[in-house]
This record gives structure tokens, sequence and C-alpha cells, in this order.
């Protein structure tokens, strides 16, 4: 005879016990933001040193509203309402590109907030930008072997911050438009969005690789509707980020699936990330999270291989990395990087993050150390470790010094990973989540007008 075993005890910990920690976690990121404006305004008042107008984003206070101002609330509206249901349903083939077309509506429509030529025509056109050297690479050759001649500021004819500040791969993208017709600031402006909003597919192909297909969906809207959109409309690192992810997604593929062609590919957009920007060495630590994840180191040689296939290129021509690194970071001291002082951007880039990545992430990032050491086995936990090596090398990059303020865009290639934390959130808050991000995007660019 078969006894069956008595119905378990319902638990008597409340159902809504992870809901109020999430909340917990969401209200300490709101003090911590209020915190970092605060002081940052107190001692940007009495000093001067923060070298930024509205702490801790590089902004100035300006409400206004914008040709983009319907169209960004249309999208926010309808990815709220039908997001979290057609992520769940829509065939995987026709999802990808459904993200990818929220995600770039989303970041156009915000960055038109500001109108045409400021948010999107101008950004890349002045002084700080690279297309104000397009002219001087008419011999790529020689000016490649000449580039660290000129990023010291007390070097003739300094480059200015943004090419003196990156390897000369970013440059050389505008410069290549430019060849093929794609010249000023318009077609720079559309290539950083329409490039920049793919990062959100290689997150999900991530997911879904090291994961599933279940967890990857449930980022999905998030994704598309990140807050991060309003510096991804704005500056190159939306396209750094993008290239940077889709390195780390066909690593996911080679790891999971065996491909040669993902392995070497891989390599090959991890070298490119390096020559596009410095800082950007620190993914490495989200390809180790990967491999981690899918517990093979397989794909290595291949990806060494690709790897090392632009920096030879670049030092076959005469760039030298390295020389070029210390350099700037020479250079970084000499201008307002040598001002603004670490003790209040240690923390203050965090609260940025915060207001890059959302409230729902931080809610999603509460639970990541417990599913690392609980679940890692399962797919959330996996899914929380690659978001770990993320998290790890935004703080390497925090304590290093060199990112002191601006790192709503500088830290973009590391905020689309945390993104995807929003998986672990609970199913039936979804939408109040994902109203959340979209109130704080909104605020953020008709209160404000970025300087990225």
């Amino acid at each position: 005879m078969k006894v069956e075993a008595p119905p378990a005890a319902p638990s008597t910990a409340p159902p809504s016990t992870g809901t109020r920690r999430d909340l917990i976690s969401a209200a300490a990121a709101v003090a911590l933001v209020t915190a970092a404006v605060l002081v940052g305004r107190y001692i940007q008042d009495h000093n001067g040193t923060l070298h930024v107008n509205w702490a801790p984003l590089y902004a100035h206070w300006e409400p206004h509203v914008g040709p983009g101002t319907p169209a960004a609330i249309s999208v926010a509206v309808l990815v709220v309402a039908y997001g979290p249901v057609v992520a769940a349903r829509l065939r995987w083939r026709l999802l990808l590109p459904a993200v990818w077309a929220a995600s770039a509506a989303w970041t156009f429509s915000l960055a038109l907030i500001d109108g045409w030529q400021r948010g999107i025509a101008g950004r890349l056109t002045t002084s700080y930008e690279y297309l104000q050297v397009i002219d001087r690479f008419d011999d790529v050759g020689a000016t490649l072997r000449d580039f660290t001649r000129h990023i010291l500021l007390h070097s003739p004819d300094h480059w200015p911050p943004h090419v003196a500040g990156h390897p000369p791969a970013a440059t050389l993208t505008f410069v290549g438009l430019d060849r093929i017709g794609l010249g000023g600031g318009a077609w720079a402006g559309v290539w950083c969005i329409t490039v920049g909003c793919t990062a959100a597919l290689a997150v999900l192909v991530t997911v879904r690789a090291l994961a599933d297909e279940r967890t990857a969906r449930r980022a999905a809207p998030f994704l598309a509707l990140a807050p991060a959109a309003v510096w991804m409309g704005t500056s190159a690192d939306g396209y750094f980020a993008a290239v940077a992810a889709w390195s780390m997604a066909l690593l996911a593929v080679a790891a999971t699936r065996g491909s040669r062609w993902a392995a070497l590919g891989s390599g090959l957009l991890f070298g490119l990330t390096c020559y596009l920007s410095y800082g950007l060495t620190l993914i490495a630590l989200v390809a180790a999270a990967v491999l981690l994840t899918a517990r093979t180191v397989r794909p290595l040689p291949l990806f060494a291989v690709g790897a090392a296939v632009v920096p030879v290129a670049f030092t076959l021509v005469g760039f030298n990395w390295w020389e070029a690194y210390h350099l700037l970071t020479e250079r970084y001291y000499q201008g307002a990087g040598g001002i603004r002082p670490y003790g209040y951007w240690i923390w203050g880039n965090l609260a940025c993050t915060v207001l890059i990545v959302g409230l729902a992430t931080v809610a999603g990032l509460r639970r990541v150390p417990g599913r690392v050491l609980r679940d890692r086995a399962e797919p959330e936990g996996r899914l929380a470790l690659v978001v770990l090596g993320a998290a790890l090398a935004l703080l390497a990059a925090d304590l290093s010094g060199m990112s002191k303020a601006e790192t709503e865009r500088i830290w973009l290639p590391f905020a689309v990973w945390l993104l995807a934390a929003t998986a672990l959130l609970p199913v039936r808050w979804r939408r109040g989540w994902l109203t959340a991000q979209a109130v704080l995007a909104l605020l953020i660019n008709h209160l404000l007008v970025t300087g990225w």
C-alpha cells in the first residue's frame, strides 16, 4: 500500500518579503542619488572642483519639451502595456528585431526631445568630439604613426579630449563613414544610435545561450526601455557598448555550441573593443564570467587568435597602444581629471549608475548575490553570474580613479549587462518596474540637457 506524504506546510514567510526588500533597495538608491546631488551642489558652489553643472551628471538644469516628447511618451506607454506579453509570446526570431525596433524608437525619441540639431546632428560635432579631426586623417598611416605626439595638452596641435582619450579606432570609425559619403554630425549620430541599440540584442543572445530563453524574454522589455538610452543617443559610447556586447554574445555562443567562427569573431570584436576605448579592456571580466558560467575554456585559443588581429594591425602601422595609454593617463591629470575630487566621485559615480540603469535594475541587482551563491546551476543563477562579472568590471573602473564623472556615457558598455538583472524580478510587478524605468528617463531628458 502506497502512503502519500502529507502536503507541505505553507511557508511562514510573507510572500511580499522579496518585494519589500526590492523597494528598500530602490529607496536606498534614491537616497544615494539625492545625496550625490546635494553634496555635489555644495562642492561645486563652494570650490568648483567637480567641473559639472548638475552633479553627478554632466548636464545642466533646463526644463523643456521638444518634438520627441509625444513619441517618447507613446513608446513608453506601449512597452509598459504590451512589452511583457509580447516578449513572452513572440517567436524568438521576431522578438530580436522587435526589441531592436523598440529600443531604437525609444532612443531616437528621447534624443529628439532636444530637437534634431541639439539632440542628434550636433552631438559629435562639438570641440570635444571626433568629427573635429576628420581632415587630419587624409593620410591614415602617417596620422596613426604620429598619433601619440598629440595626446598631451602641451603638445603641438593636441587632439580634442575624446580623440586623445580613446585609441584611434574610435576616430577611424567616423573617418570611415566620411570616406563612404556619410560624413557630418547627422550620419554620425544616426550611426551611434542604430548600432548602439543592437547592444540589447547581444545581451539577449548571451542570456539565452548561458541561461535559457525564458530568462532572456523576461529581460527583453527592460532592455528596450532602458534609461541608458538617454546617453546611448548622445555619445559614441553607445556604439562602443554594442561592439563589446556582441563580442560577449559570440563568446557565449562559442562556449555553449562549440562554434569556431563565433569564437574567432568574438576575439576579433574584443580586440576592436580595446582599440575603441582603453577602459573597455575591463570587459575581460565579463568574458571570464561567460566562460565560468559555461564551464569551459574551449573557445580561448581561437578567441586569442581573433583578439590579436586588430592590435597587430595597428602596431604594424605604427600606433603604440601602451605608450598612448600612459600618455592619456598624464593628459587626464592635466585636465579636469586632476582636479575632480576622488572622495566624491568614488561614490558619486555609483549614484550616476543608478540613473543609467534605473531603479528596476537596482532591485534586480539586490537578488544577484543570493542567486550566485544558491542557484548557480539554475538559469537565473547563471544569469546572475554574468551580471556579477559586469558589476565587478564597473567597480574596478570606479576604483581606478580614471572615471571621475561622465560615467553616464563611459560606463554604458557595463551598464547594458546590469540591465539583465531585471529578469530576476517577480513577473507580477514587471509593469510597475517598467513604468519606473520609463519615468526616470523621461524626467532626465525633460528636466536636464545632458552634455553627451
